[in-house]
């Protein structure tokens, strides 16, 4: 039998091939780059196909595909109690829905920009499957913009949907009839509305039940009815030679899909759930008591192992959601243990606020013994120091008290430097003032060399019981002094202030600016907020006559935002659904402001002259656009390299 060689040539043919096939996958330099995105060349059933009852559906690419962030992005309406099957393989999606399909209704299912070839990442743009039950297929679409209603930004990854059920019950009662997820910009577009009316809201849906059904649930809502509409439109697109150069400008028509400019505002209720979170002893002569939410009800302490609960001196949070019980008798103190009842009010499991008893054993986590022992301890390696520095100075040594054998009152003293001439000092302590010694208290202005008294107010902070503020009439570019004698201030707990010696510089006015804002609103009870350049309010006004005048502010570019305070509290209050109730307006003035010293600045405001999804500046959004995916350019990297 003879062996039939293969002609050495066809074998040197081959290798080339293959080699030249290896080479072009990648680059450089075995050829161009893949830079044509994916494309959908068969689907199963048809894409926009009519008196569809298939729940399986396959889609078939040019390509190896990569969905990125599916759960994020991909969005089926109308909305499935049970969640679809969504999965790649090879050049193929599988979908698989679950619930049963509604007679005579459009599904889609929206990509969004999920989809890209698994070579070099090429994104396929937008792209919805869609298809009907019945013999029509619903094409339009309704589009907006999703903000918080408190700061204006854009909120990601939210719900937004429509209801053909025009009643303000349809909310909490029944899934969306359309829906759709914001972007990253908050931008949302819902896909296969049907001709008619509908209402329109947004949703974060903690539950999976696409309905209001949680306070605690972030919302947003519009008493607007929503009708789609659209006509014929024309736009401009530009085809590019590379990342610098135009090809051409070329007329696109397209279908203008209309209302694509509705502004929602989300907001999360003031409800919350009220529930007892913990209870700290940090030291033996305090506990703190944590709810999950404020309460205008206190709880009732009854002592189990001790008497006298009711003498504890209460220092509450601004919204009772954090109470601190200072506990001034030390036969109560000294217990390692303190064991009572807790009568408090709680949410049960019918949402309603009920009157709950718990009985609390309550250690400290360093008890009286340590803290006398750590004391002494403190005490004695004083002495002990001292009795080496003796022997080393000998006649030149000066005896000083043990700083340990009396416990002082620390406090913080803010601002600590030089201050503006509109502002005050404020003194915090570290527990409760129970008495203020006024003779104790020097204050003086320096005038050439000589300081001279000056009257001044020493007075509690309101609602506050371990902050005073020093009030002076402080003039810039001058110089005053307090001097304060140890012992002036007392706490309850018998802690006693060191002395305090502190200069206090006024800045001039030369080194400030100000800002004068007019604004142009027909609302009143507009409050204006200066804001820095994390979005952090530096100083709030409430306007008069519409204007909001702000003196020695310091050289910085700064922003402003302004809310509607409708109940006159003098803060942002949000929204209820049930009452129909909008959060107070907020807007955002477009553009910093930069103030220089010795600049007054007037600036007009038109406070509704733009758009809100236009408003806030893009330096102080927290929340970020993504970035926006594109067709690799590495082509014209790669003609750059070669050309070198």
């Amino acid at each position: 039998m003879q062996n039939k060689l293969t002609p050495y040539p066809v074998i040197i043919t081959l290798c080339v091939l293959i080699l030249g096939a290896c080479a072009s996958i990648g680059s450089p330099d075995g050829g161009p780059y893949d830079e044509t995105p994916p494309k959908v060349i068969k689907c199963q059933p048809e894409n926009k196909s009519q008196n569809n009852s298939n729940k399986r559906i396959t889609l078939t690419f040019d390509e190896y595909i990569v969905l990125e962030n599916a759960s994020e992005k991909v969005v089926v309406s109308p909305p499935q109690n049970e969640m679809p099957d969504i999965r790649t393989s090879g050049k193929k999606i599988h979908i698989t829905l679950y619930d049963t399909l509604k007679q005579n209704t459009t599904y889609t299912v929206d990509f969004s920009d999920a989809i890209v070839d698994n070579n070099q990442g090429n994104p396929m743009g937008n792209f919805t499957y869609s298809f009907s039950t019945g013999p029509d297929i619903d094409t339009m679409e309704v589009s907006g913009t999703l903000l918080e209603a408190e700061n204006l930004e854009p909120i990601k990854g939210m719900l937004v949907g429509l209801h053909s059920n025009l009643s303000d019950t349809a909310f909490m009662r029944e899934p969306f009839t359309r829906v759709a997820r914001t972007n990253s910009r908050g931008q949302f577009t819902i896909k296969g509305v049907a001709p008619g009316k509908y209402r329109i809201y947004a949703l974060q849906d903690a539950d999976g039940d696409f309905r209001f059904s949680q306070k605690s649930e972030k919302i947003a809502f519009d008493s607007i009815i929503v009708e789609p509409s659209c006509r014929p439109d024309v736009r401009q697109d530009t085809v590019w030679i590379d990342s610098t150069h135009i090809d051409t400008i070329k007329d696109v028509h397209y279908t203008h899909f209309f209302p694509d400019d509705i502004i929602l505002r989300g907001f999360t209720e003031a409800y919350q759930e009220l529930h007892l979170l913990k209870v700290e002893r940090p030291i033996p002569d305090m506990f703190t008591v944590y709810f999950t939410a404020p309460s205008d009800t206190l709880p009732v302490i009854k002592g189990l192992n001790f008497s006298g609960a009711e003498n504890f001196i209460l220092e509450p949070s601004f919204n009772n959601d954090t109470l601190t019980y200072w506990i001034t008798d030390t036969l109560v103190s000294n217990l390692d243990t303190l064991s009572f009842s807790f009568t408090y009010l709680d949410t049960d499991t019918l949402k309603q606020l009920i009157h709950r008893t718990d009985t609390i054993d309550l250690y400290s986590k360093i008890t009286r013994k340590r803290q006398i022992e750590q004391r002494q301890k403190k005490i004695e390696e004083w002495e002990d120091q001292q009795k080496k520095e003796r022997r080393r100075q000998k006649e030149k040594y000066v005896a000083k008290p043990n700083p340990y054998l009396r416990e002082d009152l620390p406090y913080k003293m803010q601002p600590s430097g030089g201050i503006a001439p509109n502002q005050n000092i404020r003194f915090t302590f570290d527990e409760p003032i129970a008495y203020v010694d006024s003779a104790a208290f020097h204050f003086y202005k320096q005038v050439d060399t000589v300081w001279v008294e000056e009257p001044y107010l020493f007075l509690p902070v309101e609602n506050s019981l371990r902050s005073y503020t020093l009030y002076a009439e402080w003039h810039p570019g001058e110089k005053y002094k307090l001097e304060v004698d140890s012992n002036a201030v007392r706490s309850i707990l018998g802690k006693l202030s060191t002395a305090i010696k502190k200069e206090i510089p006024v800045m001039a006015e030369e080194e400030f600016g100000s800002l004068f804002v007019r604004l142009i609103l027909p609302d009143t009870g507009a409050i204006v907020q200066l804001m820095d350049s994390n979005d952090k309010i530096v100083r709030s006004l409430k306007a008069v006559d519409n204007r909001a005048d702000f003196f020695y502010l310091k050289p910085a570019d700064y922003y402003l935002r302004v809310f509607i305070d409708k109940n006159g509290d003098g803060k942002w209050t949000t929204g209820e659904y049930e009452k129909g109730l909008q959060p107070e307006e907020v807007f955002y003035f477009p553009k910093p402001l930069g103030v220089r010293a010795r600049w007054e600045i007037e600036q007009d405001w038109e406070v509704r002259g733009i758009p809100l999804n236009k408003q806030k500046p893009e330096a102080i959004t927290k929340q970020k656009p993504d970035a926006e995916k594109k067709v690799s350019q590495l082509n014209a990297e790669r003609e750059r390299q070669m050309n070198r």
